[in-house]
This record gives C-alpha cells, sequence and structure tokens, in this order.
C-alpha cells in the first residue's frame, strides 16, 4: 500500500512516483526540478545512470525520507 503526499517540492532522500509510475529518490532539489535515483522503472524507458531530472509539477512524494540503517 503506496501513500502519495500532497507536498509541491519534494526534500533530499525523500521517495517520489513520476510518469507511469517510476520510481526514485530524490537525490539534489533545485528550484524548479529534481534529480532522481531510479529504483523501479517498469516501462521500456531508459535513463543514463539510472538519474534523471523531473519537474515539481510532474511527480508526488510517495512517502518519507529514505531511512539509513
Amino acid at each position: 500500500m503506496m501513500c502519495l503526499m500532497q507536498k509541491k517540492v519534494a526534500e533530499l532522500g525523500e521517495y517520489i512516483i513520476f510518469k507511469n509510475g517510476i520510481k526514485g529518490i530524490v537525490e539534489k532539489v533545485y528550484e524548479n526540478s529534481v534529480i532522481v535515483f531510479i529504483t523501479e522503472n517498469k516501462t521500456n524507458m531508459e535513463f543514463a545512470g539510472n538519474r534523471t531530472v523531473v519537474a515539481h509539477k510532474n511527480y508526488k512524494v510517495v512517502v518519507s525520507k529514505v531511512k539509513n540503517p
């Protein structure tokens, strides 16, 4: 079960979902976008280095920050 939060801007380390269900972890936050390390991609799209830039208006925050062990 996934809980999508209605935040405008993700924070560093948060999980987001975008474009047809691609999931990733926010690595860097910019004024208009974030850089995401992709953790789950069930589409035919390929991303160099498993990273991409996503505009704030094109994603939703899934839960909260990744916890370090």
